[in-house]
């Protein structure tokens, strides 16, 4: 299985752990992703980071629809992966929720489900380059003929010959977008997934394959899991729980709020009701101690050498392709013989 690095996005201060990342390349890791939500960016430190590595895939985890344009998230894009050398970018892309879209983008949530169609089907016109880019979508049109619009848009065609297989990969959860995804993306990137709701999601994506006439070999399924090397398996899970508690309880309006949904599916829904309760209610503190044990060691690998190792073999047999884990150094390097990644030991202290 191939493994991926998580990075995220910043918080008041702006650090790359490079050494992590060159640690990542020499052990064998597949691939580095980044994130955003409404601080820094998910591009600008993948090209910084290309600038100091040679292989490593470079992935957005997600860039939000809203902040971009198609074409200029294509522009972006393709700058970079002509920057590290061509072939090393992957284009996550996902919707983000209503209270980012339009309270920090003021843009409309509109039609997510069209709208992320609409939006790869432009950015792959627009890498292909076989002609001036038109689209007529049920939520995005180029050239632009909305309101405001002066009537005289034009059709153009990049002036950079850009990669035209940059792969595109799409971070959903319901039916209807899993599906999608499987029909017009490279790849997924699950909310939430974890082995023992791995079946959940293999109809929906075998539909989106056939639809596409796409065989399954065809299209990259990359979950995540946090990664605790310790002999305090507790101690471990109760770190973990602050940042669940976040996001299923304040990450998202109400009765719009993907992380919560995603605890319902896997069958946590009075857990997820009592966080997201205590949590808008302002009771930090006992909407984490109402995250359950069992949902936190599900959806991560945590423990001693022994018990990670054991644990993975799960995540092996359950249909992904690759896994991206986040963890320090200790992590990152019991990952890697985990997985029996192609490195010789003695050559990650060089």
């Amino acid at each position: 299985m191939k493994l991926g690095l998580m990075l995220g996005y910043s918080g008041a201060d702006l650090r790359i752990p490079l050494d992590d990342v060159k640690l990542a390349e020499r052990l064998g890791y597949d691939s580095v992703w980044t994130a955003e939500a409404y601080g820094s960016d998910a591009i600008t430190p993948l090209a910084f980071i290309a600038a100091h590595t040679d292989r490593i895939r470079l992935g957005t985890a997600v860039l939000q629809l809203a902040g971009r344009t198609p074409a200029n998230t294509a522009m972006a894009m393709a700058t970079l992966d002509k920057l590290a050398g061509g072939n090393r970018v992957i284009c996550g892309l996902g919707v983000s929720g209503p209270q980012i879209v339009e309270g920090w983008y003021g843009q409309p949530w509109g039609k997510p489900y069209y709208r992320l169609k609409d939006y790869v089907a432009i950015m792959k016109k627009i890498w292909a380059r076989e002609e001036p880019v038109t689209h007529d979508g049920k939520e995005i049109s180029l050239p632009y003929k909305g309101e405001g619009a002066l009537g005289i848009g034009k059709p153009l065609k990049s002036i950079l010959h850009m990669n035209p297989n940059i792969p595109v990969f799409l971070g959903t959860g319901m039916e209807a977008t899993v599906r999608m995804t499987a029909e017009v993306a490279d790849g997924w990137l699950p909310l939430g997934f974890v082995p023992e709701t791995a079946h959940l999601y293999d109809d929906w994506i075998n539909q989106g394959l056939q639809k596409a006439g796409k065989d399954a070999d065809q299209f990259e399924r990359q979950a995540m899991a946090q990664v605790r090397v310790t002999d305090d398996v507790q101690g471990a899970l109760d770190a973990i729980k602050p940042g669940i508690a976040l996001y299923v309880g304040g990450m998202g309006h109400k009765n719009i709020n993907f992380h919560k949904e995603m605890m319902v599916r896997r069958g946590f829904g009075d857990a997820a009701e009592r966080i997201q309760e205590l949590y808008l209610a302002k009771h930090k503190d006992e909407a984490i101690a109402a995250v359950p044990d069992e949902f936190v060691d599900s959806g991560a690998l945590i423990g001693p050498k022994d018990r990670i190792a054991q644990r993975f073999k799960a995540w092996e047999n359950s249909g992904i392709t690759g896994l991206t884990i986040s963890g320090n150094s200790e992590a990152i390097t019991t990952m890697a013989e985990v997985a029996r990644l192609n490195f010789a030991p003695a050559d990650a202290k060089t």
